[in-house]
């Protein structure tokens, strides 16, 4: 389980503006995550990561409430200790990646090193979300 020794080894930013932004963005995705319960084109898990990592820089304090939360503790956690991603969440993720990806270097930019480094870097973390091990859930409803 995530304990203490996940947030020990972490540097909390101190610059006001930037902290500001990294912990806006925790919320802003832990908003997303949220919503990702409950609408199927969202996905859960990596909004609750992005959270997570926002709060670990920004604030310790709001970082162990998401990881002890009775509900949304458990998507974190499970990828924290190596337990994975749920299926869903991994074709949920992928899809919105490419989707927004590929309809960025194609439709929304005519710069070819965009329309280059965009798909390379999806297929860098499509590799990444495929190798992690796939979490079957038994009490949760949706990944």
């Amino acid at each position: 389980m995530a304990d203490e020794s996940n947030t020990s080894n972490r540097t909390v930013i101190r610059q006001p503006l930037l902290r500001f932004v990294v912990f806006s963005c925790g919320w802003l995705s832990l908003a997303l995550g949220v919503a990702g319960i409950f609408l199927p084109v969202l996905p859960t898990t990596p909004f609750l990561l992005l959270s997570a990592a926002c709060f670990i820089r920004t604030s310790p304090r709001f970082y162990h409430w998401l990881i002890e939360h009775p509900h949304l503790g458990k998507y974190v956690i499970y990828y924290l200790d190596g337990q994975g991603m749920p299926k869903k969440a991994k074709v949920y993720t992928l899809l919105l990646m490419w989707a927004t990806m590929l309809l960025t270097a194609f439709v929304f930019t005519d710069r070819l090193m965009l329309k280059i480094l965009l798909p390379l870097i999806g297929l860098g973390v499509s590799i990444y979300i495929l190798r992690l091990p796939t979490l079957v859930l038994k009490d949760i409803g949706k990944g």
